[in-house]
């Protein structure tokens, strides 16, 4: 089996962190994996696979003098911008976890479960959507596929660590009575409905992020789709409400029949015995869980969706991780880039 040279880079961070979790779990045909941070983590020795890393400082000429096949990125927008198109141009795959690249039309945005083929188009540059995103598509693409979705209404509650180590302190430190260095309340004990900045339009940038990426992963531009984002008191699990319009009929029975055949889903939905899914349950867990299934009754056909995951594993490391399992079984890490980065 051939094996691959696999960078991760920003893997000091909270999601770096995770990426070498789900690596060390997934076991990738990997030959070296190479450990980039900052130039303040330089140096730093992780232990990694059963030996000591070294962690290399992300800079041009430490890039350039490898041959990597595959660079998973959570570095941060601003870096993934720099560092990305290095990587890119020197013949590497690079899956990133940002937002830096989402809309470009030559980057393929992929959640495997939904649009693997996609993996196939790109041109050293894939796509890792957010991590609220991911979460939804995955049991809306089959039903998209069944009855057609009209309509979508999101309702999100968002743990802190989506918003990283600060936002994670925030919680922490809010029990104690400390003042909030993240977020501009406390978020202990209150539900702050700002995620990222606010837009002209009085949504801000992760509603519209979530309206522009399901449409698309789902590939329907015209798709209609409103959100509210709420950032909760919860360490880790993105819970959240969707509300399906569809334009076929369906039943409560299909819809849950559907999901529960889906790749990637678990349904807990049996309201008579309190099991529905929770983000305490979901932490750690690579899986989408979805219950509450329920008909919306205000429409002709329609359902409303309780869906829980993992913000920092399905949300982010493991999709990503997912993404290179997927291109290395379609044969598609190798050289793509067709210049485009210099247009």
């Amino acid at each position: 089996m051939k094996k691959y040279n696999i960078a991760v880079v920003g893997a000091t961070g909270m999601v770096g962190n995770k990426f070498l979790e789900v690596l060390t779990e997934r076991k990738l045909p990997a030959e070296n994996y190479y450990l980039f941070a900052s130039s303040k983590s330089a140096g730093k020795v992780i232990d990694f696979m059963g030996k000591p890393h070294t962690v290399i400082e992300l800079k041009e000429e430490n890039i350039l003098d490898k041959k990597i096949d595959i660079a998973l990125f959570s570095a941060g927008g601003e870096v993934s911008k720099q560092f990305a198109p290095i990587f890119a141009k020197n013949g590497t795959l690079v899956i990133d976890n940002s937002n830096a690249w989402r809309r470009e039309t030559n980057v393929p945005l992929v959640v495997p479960e939904c649009n693997a083929n996609e993996i196939k188009n790109h041109k050293n540059i894939i796509a890792n959507p957010n991590c609220s995103t991911i979460q939804a598509v995955v049991p809306l693409k089959p039903l998209n596929e069944a009855f057609k979705i009209k309509r979508i209404v999101y309702s999100t509650y968002q743990a802190v660590s989506g918003a990283g180590v600060k936002g994670f302190n925030d919680l922490k430190g809010g029990i104690c009575g400390e003042k909030p260095q993240k977020f501009p309340y406390p978020i202990f004990g209150n539900c702050l409905p700002h995620i990222d900045i606010f837009l002209d339009n009085g949504y801000t940038r992760e509603e519209d992020k979530m309206i522009f990426e399901t449409k698309k992963i789902l590939g329907d531009k015209n798709l209609k789709i409103t959100a509210t984002c709420v950032r909760v008191p919860v360490y880790y699990g993105h819970s959240e409400s969707i509300n399906v319009e569809f334009k076929k009929k369906c039943s409560v029975e299909e819809v849950r029949a559907i999901l529960e055949k889906t790749e990637g889903i678990i349904v807990e939905d049996d309201v008579k015995n309190n099991v529905y899914p929770m983000a305490i349950t979901a932490e750690n867990k690579d899986e989408v869980f979805v219950g509450r299934i329920r008909k919306d009754e205000t429409v002709k056909s329609g359902v409303n969706l309780w869906v829980v995951a993992d913000n920092i594993r399905k949300g982010a490391a493991t999709n990503a991780v997912q993404i290179a399992e997927k291109a290395i079984e379609l044969d598609a890490v190798k050289n793509q880039y067709d210049g485009w980065l210099d247009k």
